[in-house]
């Protein structure tokens, strides 16, 4: 009867730690999909503050970026060496900090088509994403290929990049798995664009499988190309607005229907804004025609205007969650997100139980909008 019983307790130990055990990386995965801050850094900055604090307010930097030659990942610029070197510096104040090497981007996606085309080609291109990943002693990979099976930056795009899109993701995984520890996981990521275009070009519902999480890139919803102005980041669709696809609402629900759940989705936020000149005044300029020069502006230089009172007029469109400014002696518009825009867009992630923010740029901020991030998510 004894021994019986000692066996049976035995087993409901190993049977309750297992459950603990479980419950336990269970709910540590969780709170690491509630709070990521994902920073695109664009080289080395010196914006970090004192004592580096701000590493402490980041959980991932996405360096940006490296470039792709002859199918191969490789260094953006020279300097890229040194600049890894020193952000993994800042690992000594934040030691749960990531580092992953963003590939591609807007100005070099134009060689993703040829380099993921083949087995082959798709065998050199993630083998040389692995080494340089492993060179740099950095924490994974971040593909952002604009765009699978569009034109983009006149790029090379073909129908078939849909489902090579889907196979050189699953080839890295395999590869990064492979290297895995049980101390170290490596990472990797993508930025998506915020449209349904995106997502018809892509198999989400398969890609994601293979990934940590994914970057929506919810800003630029209007760029200096628009003849017409309007919001760049809204959360919500604007009442103005004759376009009701445009907004990072959209863009989540969108993916959403995609087939990717909620926890790996980042919403993505801008550290900058984007202006016209020669407005249409009507509404203060708000999805009005410009016939002017166009350009743009961090939201360090925005808030220091603010604060300078040339004439900026800030203005709250409340349907769609957004600031914007109006200056009306050379009608001048702006688009941009500031501390109460942002503080909506923390609330719209929680809410929706989403996995985290990412932000374009970090040496954009003054540190206002990150200090907004960081106390809002937490």
């Amino acid at each position: 009867m004894n021994k019986y019983f000692y066996i049976l307790s035995f087993f409901t130990l190993i049977q309750f730690s297992c459950s603990v055990n479980s419950s336990k990386e269970n709910n540590e995965e969780f709170s690491e999909n509630k709070n990521r801050v994902i920073a695109y850094v664009h080289g080395w900055q010196d914006n970090w503050g004192a004592n580096f604090e701000k590493a402490k307010q980041i959980t991932h930097i996405n360096y940006a970026f490296a470039n792709i030659e002859n199918g191969v990942v490789i260094l953006g610029s020279e300097k890229d060496t040194e600049d890894l070197k020193k952000l993994n510096e800042l690992k000594k104040v934040n030691e749960n900090l990531k580092i992953l090497i963003s590939v591609g981007g807007w100005s070099w996606s134009g060689n993703f088509s040829d380099a993921v085309l083949t087995k082959n080609s798709r065998q050199i291109f993630a083998n040389s994403a692995i080494d340089f990943m492993l060179k740099h002693q950095i924490d994974g990979i971040d593909l952002d290929w604009e765009y699978p099976g569009q034109i983009g930056d006149d790029n090379t795009f073909r129908e078939v990049d849909k489902e090579n899109f889907t196979l050189i993701l699953k080839l890295i995984r395999e590869k990064l798995d492979s290297l895995a520890t049980k101390n170290k996981k490596y990472l990797l990521t993508i930025a998506t664009g915020a449209n349904q275009n995106y997502l018809d070009h892509t198999n989400m519902k398969e890609a994601q499988k293979h990934l940590d999480f994914i970057n929506i890139m919810t800003y630029d919803f209007y760029t200096g190309s628009s003849k017409f102005t309007g919001h760049h980041a809204n959360l919500k669709n604007s009442e103005y607005s004759t376009n009701k696809s445009r907004s990072a609402a959209t863009a989540v629900q969108q993916h959403l229907n995609a087939g990717i759940p909620a926890n790996k989705l980042v919403l993505g936020v801008p550290f900058y804004g984007r202006w016209w000149k020669g407005v249409n005044p009507v509404n203060n300029g708000l999805y009005q025609s410009a016939k002017g020069a166009t350009g743009g502006y961090s939201y360090k230089a925005i808030s220091d205007s603010l604060k300078s009172n040339i004439g900026f007029t800030q203005k709250w469109d409340n349907s769609a969650n957004a600031p914007y400014i109006w200056r009306q002696k050379d009608s001048l518009f702006i688009t941009y997100d500031n501390e109460k825009s942002i503080k909506n867009k923390i609330d719209f992630i929680k809410k929706e139980q989403l996995g985290g923010v990412m932000f374009w740029q970090f040496n954009g901020d003054d540190g206002t909008l990150l200090k907004i991030i960081y106390d809002n998510l937490n």
